[in-house]
């Protein structure tokens, strides 16, 4: 998949573009429950882009889209990342499942599809931190969430 993982990047970015074209084009919920959807997906959508902030901000200078980590990257043990080892992935699947609740449940495949994606990018991404980093594995075992933090 790459000497930096450039196929899982590849990967994500196919189905979250599956995720967008089947909200846009896929078929709408069924009107008697579409108000009630519609309005959890926003929530939840709101939720997983702000995980996903979050996670991006505390990474800083450290943040690559790539699975291999920068050269000079230091381990975030603190923050969202005391919760979940891949905050940025876990508030991506959050807020595409979201956008599932709100605009056809077409998206869930991508959504899967790109769950997916993530568990192998994810630990594809360990193996080369555990290289990096001594410490990664107390680090993984102190941190058992994967993705969101109490939940997945």
């Amino acid at each position: 998949m790459g000497p930096r993982g450039e196929g899982w990047v590849a990967l994500q970015t196919a189905a979250i573009v599956a995720a967008i074209a089947s909200a846009a084009f896929g078929p709408h919920w069924p009107r008697a429950v579409e108000p009630a959807l519609r309005i959890a997906g926003y929530v939840i959508e709101a939720t997983g882009l702000g995980l996903l902030l979050v996670a991006r901000f505390e990474l800083g200078r450290s943040f690559t889209v790539l699975p291999r980590p920068r050269k000079g990257a230091t381990l975030r043990r603190h923050g969202v990342y005391a919760y979940a080892r891949h905050p940025i992935y876990g508030g991506l699947l959050v807020l595409v499942f979201g956008l599932a609740l709100h605009r056809s449940p077409l998206v869930f495949l991508p959504t899967a599809a790109l769950a997916v994606v993530f568990l192998f990018k994810s630990m594809r991404e360990e193996a080369w931190l555990t290289q990096r980093y001594s410490e990664y594995s107390e680090y993984r075992e102190a941190t058992p969430r994967r993705f969101v933090p109490w939940l997945v």
